[in-house]
């Protein structure tokens, strides 16, 4: 087995998020985007003295456990990955992978508690991030999600099922007025041209939209007329904001150099067990509502009594999990590196009538040793690559007799509990949480105790 060589491979087993492994010359074969039971055609683009790393070109055979895709944009959008498992088994495998991860790592003797599904499988997300583009050079202008193993090139993804038809009318709706207005693209290679991405936000209880669309700057369009088109749109929630951002950065990536309020208001309004929270358009918050109530009630479970404790919420966003456990403890503290964040944090904190939580804006490597006060519980809700080792590390040196770690990386959560039980936490209770159906990616909570 060479470099570029073609092959036929069984997978047989499962490595978190989503690659594949099978055999070949028996050599361990890494296949993104494939799973046990496949047979699948495989280009090798690396190989290794212990494995190789194939990319999938034809899924040949496919797993017992497969049922029919539910979407019409299957096998060129990127995303929804797993829709072709049930839902059962979608849930068993993330808590399998994530189980497995922990153990591997040597996480001893806690108490695996499962993991919880979502409240909704379909029209769940509360934002989409859309881009533009065309599926072939100079091909028409689309507006959706990357094509599957082909980031430059983009689908419309008009009928996606994991957002409500709101989000679906309003892409439509943008889509055809620029290709009839024949606005030019935004070229990300030549970086020239205008249409870059497309962002739209809706409260599940509210039911508030606020829309944003993201150009460079290289021309001078008037939005008067489509602000009209769009306002008129006949949808099930109540559009509350149209903004217009101005991006010039080189890099595919929405950067906010600067925002204009064509209509309406900048920020939308969200309900999560009986608090308020007003959410700008860039402003980090769960993306699954009901989910996110799910996996904020198991952290009030895992604080248990905390009436007379003081938590700290490090890394903490916009403040929603120090807003919620602040009905039940005597003082939160939280920290959080985006200065926008923590004003709509403190805002939000006086509009739900908390006088017992403030929240502080700075790198938590630093803030924290602002601190005077001794937290009785930590709670750490870092990104995706965890919290950094030397951040960590002053985390510890609190000596909290409780630590509650809310995860969307269970690689990047194993790494950070090793250190932990090192420092003498002692791992008590797992428990996951799908925020993400028919994807890879799962939330994961974990309560920690000072031995």
């Amino acid at each position: 087995m060479k470099k570029k060589d073609m092959i036929e491979i069984k997978i047989e087993a499962l490595e978190f998020p989503s690659k594949g492994i099978g055999y070949c010359e028996g050599k361990k074969v890494y296949v993104k985007n494939t799973m046990p039971g496949q047979t699948v055609l495989a280009y090798i683009k690396k190989t290794r003295k212990d494995h190789a790393e194939g990319k999938l070109m034809e899924v040949i055979e496919r797993s017992p456990i497969e049922i029919q895709s539910f979407c019409d944009h299957f096998g060129s959008c990127g995303g929804c990955a797993n829709q072709t498992i049930p839902y059962e088994k979608q849930l068993e495998i993330k808590a399998n992978l994530v189980k497995k991860i922990l153990d591997d790592a040597g996480i001893k003797d806690y108490k695996f508690l499962g993991i919880e599904g979502s409240p909704e499988t379909f029209a769940y997300r509360n934002k989409m991030e859309y881009s533009f583009g065309n599926e072939k050079k100079d091909g028409e202008l689309n507006l959706g999600m990357h094509k599957k193993g082909r980031f430059r090139d983009v689908v419309t993804v008009d009928k996606c099922k994991i957002v409500d038809e709101d989000f679906n009318t309003i892409l439509a709706t943008m889509l055809n007025y620029f290709r009839e207005k024949e606005v030019p693209l935004y070229n990300n290679k030549s970086h020239e041209g205008y249409l870059r991405h497309f962002i739209v936000r809706k409260a599940k209880k509210t039911k508030e939209i606020v829309i944003d669309l993201v150009t460079s700057t290289q021309i001078t369009f008037d939005m008067t007329e489509l602000v009209a088109i769009i306002k008129s749109l006949d949808l099930e929630g109540k559009l509350v904001g149209f903004l217009h951002t101005f991006n010039d950065n080189v890099s595919d990536s929405v950067v906010n150099e600067k925002t204009d309020i064509l209509w309406g208001q900048d920020y939308f309004t969200e309900e999560i067990l009986g608090l308020k929270f007003k959410i700008s358009i860039f402003s980090f918050f769960q993306t699954n509502s009901l989910g996110a109530e799910k996996l904020y009630s198991m952290v009030l479970d895992f604080m248990g009594e905390a009436d007379k404790k003081n938590v700290f919420d490090l890394y903490c966003g916009t403040g929603t999990i120090g807003q919620i456990v602040a009905k039940k403890a005597e003082k939160v503290v939280g920290i959080e590196l985006v200065e926008e964040a923590v004003e709509v944090a403190n805002k939000n904190a006086q509009a739900n009538g908390l006088t017992n939580c403030k929240f502080i804006a700075g790198d938590v490597l630093k803030k924290i040793d602002e601190l005077t006060t001794k937290p009785d519980i930590i709670i750490l809700d870092p990104p995706r690559v965890g919290v950094n080792p030397k951040a960590l590390k002053k985390v510890l040196d609190y000596n909290a007799p409780e630590i509650i770690y809310v995860s969307c990386n269970p690689r990047s959560l194993a790494e950070n509990l090793v250190d932990m039980q090192k420092s003498g936490y002692r791992v008590e209770k797992v428990k996951c949480m799908d925020m993400f159906p028919h994807t890879p990616h799962v939330e994961t909570v974990v309560v920690l105790y000072r031995k």
